[in-house]
């Protein structure tokens, strides 16, 4: 059995109150705090990778992460907000045990959605605030079994 985790960015500032690109918007204070206690969770489960959507708050969610496993953050479009839900899933299947993928929450639940309609079994509770991580255990490339983790507060 083999685990994946997708994360949800941390707290990022208002996108009302913010001139300038939304891609641009970045962590809030609390977020990079989130940030951090999110590399203390996931650091000792040796991500192999770590990927992330464009926006610079998914990016930042995870930075400290890859520094603390000497990773660097990739980015992909497929993580994006407002992206297909498809590619996502295929890139789930595609990599290695241990990946970290920070996405959006419009996207994570429609990744969880479409596992659920492809038998996953969901263990406890969903969970979609900023900075909850998702953790998908496989067998081969199929998702079996997927558990959320609460937000660090």
């Amino acid at each position: 059995m083999s685990q994946l985790f997708l994360v949800r960015h941390a707290k990022a500032g208002s996108r009302s109150e913010r001139d300038g690109a939304d891609r641009d918007r970045p962590l809030t204070n609390k977020g990079r705090a989130q940030a951090d206690v999110l590399a203390d969770r996931l650091a000792p489960h040796a991500p192999s990778r770590v990927l992330s959507s464009p926006y610079v708050r998914c990016v930042q969610s995870v930075e400290p992460l890859a520094a603390r496993c000497g990773l660097d953050v990739e980015v992909t479009e497929v993580l994006s907000e407002g992206a297909d839900f498809e590619p996502a899933l295929e890139l789930l299947a595609a990599l290695p045990d241990r990946s970290v993928l920070c996405s959006h929450g419009d996207l994570i639940p429609e990744v969880i959605e479409a596992l659920l309609r492809r038998g996953a079994d969901l263990v406890g509770q969903p969970e979609w605030r900023k900075g909850s991580v998702w953790v998908l255990e496989r067998d081969g490339a199929e998702i079996s079994r997927m558990e959320a983790w609460p937000p660090p507060d």
